[in-house]
C-alpha cells in the first residue's frame, strides 16, 4: 500500500462549482442506477467483495441497478474535478486518504456524520483511517481498508546477532541494532536505514510518546511539536537514528536512497516503512526476509505507524445520497471486511484485526492534521527542516521543535 499524491486542485473554481449546480439541479444519471468508481485493485483483486454488495444493496432497493466503474489512481482524481464541472459526478467515489483534504475542505463531498451509526463497526474504526474522512468535526469519508508500516529485516542477520524472537519494546530493538552494527564492517552499512528526512518514522516516535503535530484550538490551528510529550518522541527519535544510522547513507540533504534499495545493497539489515516494502529487498535476500512490529517504547505495544488506505465519499453533487450512504453500509459491513481481509487487505476496524504482521502494527495509528493547508506543510519542508536541524546538531530538539511549531501554526491558519 503506497501513500497516494494529492493532485492540484484549484479550491475557490470547485466551490463555485459545487455552489452553482447546486442551484441547477439537473438530473444527471437514470433515476434507478448508482454510479460507483473504484480502483481497479477492486476489479483485479475482490470482484465478489463488490458483487456482494451489489447484490445485497438491489435486494434491499428493487428496481436499482449498481454501475460499478473502476479507475486508475494515475489519473481518477482530473477524471472527478472533470465530472465536478460537468455537473455528472459519480454517487460514491473511492479516494486514497491523502487526497481526502483538499475534496472536503472544497465542500465536493457531501456530510456523513448524521449515518455514521449505520455503518457497522464505525466505533471501532481505525484511528488513523478515520481521521483522514474528517474534516471540520464532521465525517466525510467512510473507511475501505488500510495499510500499515512494518519493519523489514533480514532473518540471516538477526540470527548470526543471536536474535531469535522480534524485539518487543523499543529498548530491545535499539540493542539488537547495536548488536548487529557491531558485527557488520561494510562500508556505509545501517543496522536499520530510515533517511535523515523521513518525518513519517520521526513522528511515529511523536505519537508513540504521547505528542502531535498540531491541535485545534477555538476554531485555530496550534502546532503542537514543542509540547513537552512532542519533545520527548523527537528526543528518542534521535537516540535512534544516532544509534542505528551510518552516516555514509543516512544524507540529510534530500538525497536518500530508497529503503528498499538500500536493502537489496546488503548495506542494511532492517528497515521502517510499508509493508509492500517486502516486494524489492532483492532476489539475494527473498528467503531471509521476513516482518515484525516496530515495538514502542512501551513494551509489547506496536509504535503507531502512518497509515495508507481508502476512504469512501458520496460526493455532494449525487442526486442519490440516500441510497449512495446505503450502498457504502452494504459494502463495509463485517461480512465484506472480513472477505477483503482474507484477499490480504487490513480491514477498516480493530475489532476486526488480526494476528498478521500488516494487522498487529494497525492497532495503532496516525494521520496528519485535517488542515486545508496541510499540504503546504509538506511542500515548505517544514518537518523535514526540523530533522535536519536536529538531526546535525544545529539546533537543539526543543529549538527546533519550537520553530517547527511556530512554523505550522502560522501555515495551517492561512488565508
Amino acid at each position: 500500500m503506497r501513500t497516494r499524491v494529492i493532485a492540484v486542485l484549484g479550491i475557490a473554481v470547485l466551490l463555485g462549482v459545487v455552489a452553482a449546480t447546486a442551484q441547477a439541479g439537473g438530473q444527471r444519471v437514470a433515476a434507478n442506477k448508482l454510479t460507483v468508481w473504484l480502483q481497479v485493485d477492486a476489479q483485479s483483486g475482490w470482484p465478489d467483495v463488490v458483487a456482494a454488495a451489489n447484490q445485497q444493496f438491489q435486494q434491499a432497493n428493487p428496481g436499482w441497478t449498481v454501475d460499478v466503474q473502476y479507475q486508475n489512481w494515475s489519473d481518477h482524481l482530473q477524471k472527478f474535478d472533470a465530472t465536478i464541472a460537468g455537473n455528472s459526478t459519480p454517487d460514491v467515489i473511492e479516494m486514497g486518504n491523502t487526497e481526502m483534504t483538499k475534496y472536503m475542505a472544497a465542500g465536493a463531498f457531501a456530510d456523513l456524520t448524521a449515518a455514521k451509526g449505520t455503518f457497522q463497526n464505525s466505533a471501532n474504526w481505525l484511528s488513523g483511517l478515520a481521521k483522514s474522512g474528517q474534516y471540520g468535526g464532521k465525517t466525510y469519508g467512510i473507511p475501505y481498508y488500510a495499510g500499515s508500516r512494518v519493519i523489514t529485516y533480514r532473518s540471516d542477520l538477526f540470527q548470526k546477532a543471536g536474535i531469535k524472537q522480534p524485539p518487543t519494546s523499543l529498548a530491545q530493538f535499539e540493542a539488537a541494532m547495536v548488536k548487529i552494527g557491531k558485527q557488520n564492517k561494510l562500508k556505509g552499512f545501517s543496522p536499520l536505514y530510515v533517511g535523515g528526512q523521513d518525518w513519517y518514522t520521526a513522528l511515529s516516535f511523536v505519537f508513540d510518546y504521547g505528542g502531535s503535530i498540531a491541535q485545534q484550538v477555538s476554531g485555530k490551528w496550534k502546532g503542537t511539536l514543542a509540547s513537552p510529550k512532542s519533545i520527548a518522541g523527537l528526543t528518542a527519535f534521535k537516540t535512534f537514528f544516532q544509534l542505528t544510522q551510518s552516516k555514509s547513507t543516512a544524507t540529510l540533504d534530500g538525497t536518500n536512497p530508497f529503503p528498499y534499495t538500500v536493502f537489496s545493497q546488503g548495506r542494511t539489515s532492517a528497515n521502517y516503512g510499508p509493508a509492500w516494502y517486502s516486494c524489492c529487498t532483492g532476489a539475494k535476500y527473498k528467503t531471509v526476509t521476513q516482518q515484525f512490529v516496530m515495538p514502542s517504547h512501551t513494551k509489547g505495544l506496536p509504535m503507531p505507524g502512518f497509515l495508507g488506505g481508502s476512504d469512501l465519499a458520496v460526493p455532494v453533487q449525487s442526486n442519490n445520497k440516500a441510497q449512495a450512504t446505503q450502498w457504502l453500509a452494504d459494502f463495509t459491513n463485517t461480512v465484506n471486511e472480513k472477505a477483503l481481509q482474507a484477499k490480504g487487505n487490513i480491514p477498516n476496524a480493530t475489532n476486526l484485526l488480526g494476528s498478521s504482521v500488516n494487522e498487529r502494527a494497525a492497532a495503532r495509528s496516525w494521520f496528519v492534521p485535517q488542515a486545508k493547508h496541510w499540504v503546504d506543510v509538506e511542500n515548505g519542508n517544514i518537518l523535514k527542516t526540523m530533522l535536519s536541524q536536529i538531526l546535525t546538531g544545529k539546533l537543539t530538539v526543543k529549538q527546533a521543535a519550537t520553530v517547527a511549531s511556530d512554523n505550522i501554526t502560522q501555515t495551517l491558519n492561512g488565508a
